[in-house]
């Protein structure tokens, strides 16, 4: 149906389609309902991976716990239950927002975006179907299908600075993973670059991984927070997800 329509907006929780709606910054030819495809739904293990569904929930990513723990500390921060309930990873992939939630701790995880269409399946890199803001690799005719998760570190975290603890869009997100056997510490933020970032860094570079994310950022000025401010925010954030992290 996508690629006989492909010009036919896909919709599944609606929380960000039907915003573009409402404010009339789109009018799509035609919506493409995904609620009933089954398939898109749920998780399951596939050859030692996580595989995420796109229509996975920030609700049912809350109960992903300890191998999945910053997503599901991510998906606690979005919105309130009736968001939660609506809205889906493959929503927020799609929409590719820099300050969407789930994005920094599917970087840190090294996740792969699963991608169908009429030629047949392909898969992704996060880093490289994220291709500037609100845009991604989605080919003409094609859906996101899944994220897949490698078997992250056991110690990861994710933290989110805006006005209140919830109903918010980040001024910054942070997500960190530390994953011991490969000897590096990986860390992703949101809000502060055109695209979400990640640095990388060993174990014993920890110490200089709060200024390293901080250079590596490219954040603007606009009504949520200064550039400055969002620099010294990841710093902060930075320092405190070693904390948690290592200690």
């Amino acid at each position: 149906m996508k690629a006989e329509r492909p010009d036919a907006v896909p919709i599944q929780g609606g929380t960000d389609v039907m915003v573009d709606l409402n404010f009339d910054r789109a009018r799509p030819e035609a919506l493409l309902n995904l609620n009933e495809v089954a398939e898109l739904r749920g998780r399951s293990r596939e050859n030692g991976s996580l595989r995420l569904g796109s229509g996975l929930t920030y609700t049912e990513a809350m109960t992903l716990g300890e191998p999945l723990r910053a997503l599901a500390e991510a998906s606690r921060t979005v919105g309130g239950p009736q968001i939660r309930n609506r809205g889906t990873i493959g929503g927020n992939l799609g929409t590719a927002s820099p300050a969407g939630d789930a994005l920094p701790p599917l970087l840190v995880y090294g996740a792969e975006v699963e991608l169908a269409g009429p030629d047949g399946t392909r898969r992704l890199p996060l880093q490289e179907f994220l291709v500037g803001p609100k845009r991604n690799a989605l080919a003409e005719g094609e859906l996101i299908v899944a994220a897949l998760v490698p078997k992250p570190g056991s110690r990861q975290t994710f933290m989110k600075i805006g006005p209140r603890n919830a109903m918010v869009i980040a001024v910054v997100s942070l997500a960190m993973c530390v994953d011991e056997e490969r000897d590096e510490i990986r860390v992703s933020f949101g809000s502060a670059g055109p695209v979400p970032g990640l640095v990388t860094g060993k174990l014993d570079e920890a110490d200089d991984l709060p200024e390293r994310v901080a250079e590596a950022a490219s954040p603007i000025d606009d009504v949520r927070g200064t550039a400055r401010y969002r620099r010294h925010a990841l710093q902060v954030l930075t320092s405190r997800a070693l904390v948690r992290c290592l200690t």
